[in-house]
């Protein structure tokens, strides 16, 4: 693969090392980049970023790619990742930083699907052996197949459905394009949230305020009001058993007031959640329900199904819960299906 980067467009996979060396050589301040134009343009790109990845949907079309490739120079456009970046680290939402890393990994993929025949499989197996995953062969050792895919949750990636000869699992072709894509989402959500110097976030806090001011809406168009009993089960009996005076680990509490807070309850309404428990300590209460809220900085969000299976909180599972990898989507559907309903 000797010269193979000398053909790849940086724009397209601006995660690449030579990519960022891009925007080191063009920014030696970041305060001065941002006083100028050129900044200016970055950052606005960079605002459209994380926008576009808050509204996608999961798919591109051919008619996407003007858009992914917008033209303002070479040099801004990479900018852009690494200012898109530093928003949403600023912003401190885990889930906005999640959708993001997925969203510059499935347009990066698509690009690379959109590249010329011959071009294709160098620059796959380019890219993927600078991520460290190797793709040049039909088949991959176990142990790095097992790390690929623990997050991928189509249970045709389960080991114990694949074809496995002499320690190495068996793969199609079109497999490694969706092991590639994953790799660089985890390749680039390992290195979130960056730890941005607070002056920074000052600096660029009008365009993260924009961006929270839409993610907050978007996910009010999403949950709309508060349906209790729309809640997923395990949600629903955590909620049950504060209620029956059951002390709840600490995990139990995180998912309930993440849940709660990410549908759009106030710390109030989630403090009166807890008020139901027989040693409701108002003071305490408050102050870790404004910390998991975003207090601190950090807004959390809950933990998916796998997580609440790992700490034992999965519970009361019916017929929806087996379509579903997430209280957030069981939620967002019993509440549609109860709207259809009425």
């Amino acid at each position: 693969m000797v010269g193979v980067h000398h053909r790849i467009d940086p724009v397209k996979y601006p995660f690449l090392e030579e990519s960022q060396q891009i925007v080191r050589k063009q920014i030696d301040s970041i305060e001065h980049f941002l006083s100028g134009f050129e900044g200016r343009e970055a950052l606005e790109r960079a605002k459209e970023r994380v926008i576009d990845a808050l509204t996608h949907r999961g798919e591109f079309f051919q008619e996407d790619i003007p858009k992914l490739l917008p033209r303002i120079p070479p040099e801004r456009e990479l900018a852009s990742y690494a200012l898109a970046r530093i928003l949403v680290s600023c912003i401190g939402d885990r889930l906005l930083i999640e959708r993001l890393c997925r969203y510059e990994a499935q347009r990066s993929v698509f690009l690379l699907q959109n590249e010329d025949g011959r071009s294709f499989p160098e620059i796959r197996n380019y890219i993927a052996e600078k991520l460290n995953i190797d793709l040049e062969k039909d088949d991959m050792p176990v142990v790095m197949y097992v790390e690929l895919i623990s997050q991928m949750r189509d249970g045709r990636w389960r080991l114990v459905n694949r074809d496995v000869r002499d320690g190495r699992v068996r793969l199609r072709p079109e497999e490694t394009i969706d092991l590639l894509r994953e790799r660089i989402r985890v390749v680039l959500h390992q290195k979130m949230p960056l730890r941005v110097p607070p002056a920074l976030c000052d600096r660029i806090a009008p365009i993260a305020d924009e961006i929270a001011a839409s993610y907050q809406q978007q996910l009010l168009e999403q949950f709309g009001a508060v349906e209790e009993e729309a809640f997923p089960p395990c949600i629903g009996g955590l909620i049950h058993a504060i209620t029956a005076g059951t002390n709840l680990p600490h995990m139990a509490r995180f998912a309930i007031t993440a849940f709660l807070h990410t549908i759009g309850m106030s710390t109030t309404e989630i403090a009166e959640i807890y008020a139901r428990a027989p040693d409701f300590d108002p003071e305490k209460t408050m102050y870790q329900v404004e910390h998991i809220s975003g207090r601190g900085g950090t807004e959390y969000t809950p933990p998916s199904c796998a997580t609440m299976r790992t700490f034992g909180l999965c519970t009361n599972r019916d017929r929806l819960c087996e379509r579903v990898n997430h209280p957030l989507s069981y939620y967002r559907i019993k509440k549609s299906d109860k709207k259809k309903q009425r």
